[in-house]
Formats: C-alpha cells, structure tokens, sequence
C-alpha cells in the first residue's frame, strides 16, 4: 500500500508535524462512532491522550450510559487515573466538562452525549475549544447517534472498527486492532481517510493510508507513516 503523502507546512510554519492526524496538540476534538456501540471512537481516543499520570475526567450523560456502558478501567490501564461523573442532562455534562478544563493537572477531559440537544450549540462548542486551549488540557466530545451539525471543534473524525491485523504467531488469532478513520473537518489538517493501528508492546499509533491513496497487493500490510507516542 502506497504510503499517505501529509499536506505539505502552511507558509510560515517550520514544524510539519503540527499537520500530522498523530501529534496531539491540547484542544477540542469531536469524535462520531460508526454505530452507537462501536468501541472505535473510545479506542482511538484513547491512544490520542497524553502519556502522562494525570488524572482524566470522563463525564457521560444517562443515554450514553445506558446504550454504550461505561468505560472498562480496568482495560485502560492504571498509568491514566478515570474521573468517572455521570449525569443526566447534556448541559450538565457540558457544564462538568468546562468546570473541569479550568484545573491545569487533568490530564485530559472527555465527554460523551447521545444525539443533537439543542445545548450542544456552536457557543457551547466554542466555550470548549477555548477552556481546552487556555488550560492545554486536551478535550475531546464522544458524539453517538449524532449529526454532524455545526461545532467549533477543532478536529471532527469519524471512526469505525476494522478487522485486526494479521497475527504473526497464529493467523487465527486477532493482530494488532484496527480503526478505519476520516478526517472530515479540521483547521490545522488537511482532510483525508486513514486506517490506524495500535501496537500494544510499544504503546504506539500509526496511520496508514486507506486504498483510495494507493495500490494494494494482496498480503500487504499497511505502511506505518505516523506515530504518536
């Protein structure tokens, strides 16, 4: 498989990597699951925090809840401590989300709201992306069974599981998992389609294009371009 080719550093940027899906830079990002229960959006969130101790507040609304479940923190890992608050309302969730990016030591804070309350408006979006920004805490918005309508978010993906890749050791056995996603908004990227693996012995992300970039020849496996670490 041909490898993605970046978009080229805007004029007066030195530093290309700010134009890479891997470099993670504290801001609002919005992520819409293929289907309310694909564990994509959280896994490919996931390997996007920061590898820090700091703590993450994870707030969830009642129907986020109750059709996704909450989040196995035993699977996260101890290295990344959960804030766990659930709510009920969608304005309660963004108010918890906004109060946490005030505090500098949160590594991160995620949310998650079901559908398209008339509260998750652009000003609400908005409040977000600059709280996330002034603090550098990354903030990142889980959004099931909802519209791609307006959002000041800074990225906007969608993100679907994929088969794994091929086991080295046993060709039955599940690989390194994969997510399919596209990049369909964004203000420092330029938008585009990867697949993304995880490589779980080197805690690693990697990207590599989707066919649309290239050829692929039966037996290949994807060209790692990207990592995030």
């Amino acid at each position: 498989m041909r490898s993605l080719r970046l978009q080229e550093s805007p004029a007066g940027q030195a530093d290309g990597r700010a134009n890479q899906p891997d470099v993670a830079i504290p801001t609002l990002s919005e992520i819409f699951p293929e289907s309310v229960q694909d564990a994509a959006a959280v896994g490919y969130m996931l390997s996007r925090l920061p590898k820090t101790d700091a703590p993450v507040l994870w707030v969830q609304d009642r129907l986020s809840r109750r059709e996704s479940g909450r989040p196995y923190l035993a699977g996260i890992g101890t290295q990344r401590p959960i804030i766990m608050v659930d709510l009920s309302r969608a304005t309660d969730v963004l108010w918890a989300m906004e109060d946490g990016l005030r505090c500098r030591a949160l590594g991160a804070v995620i949310g998650e709201i079901w559908g398209d309350p008339p509260v998750l408006d652009f000003t609400a979006t908005k409040r977000l992306a600059m709280r996330s920004e002034a603090a550098s805490v990354p903030c990142w918005l889980i959004r099931r069974a909802a519209a791609t309508n307006l959002s000041a978010a800074r990225d906007r993906w969608r993100a679907a599981s994929r088969p794994s890749a091929t086991n080295p050791h046993d060709a039955q056995a599940p690989g390194l998992p994969r997510w399919g996603l596209d990049l369909f908004r964004s203000r420092r990227l330029k938008p585009g389609s990867w697949v993304a693996e995880y490589d779980r012995a080197s805690d690693r992300l990697y990207h590599a294009a989707t066919t649309e970039h290239g050829t692929l020849d039966v037996g290949d496996e994807p060209s790692r371009i990207g990592a995030a670490g």
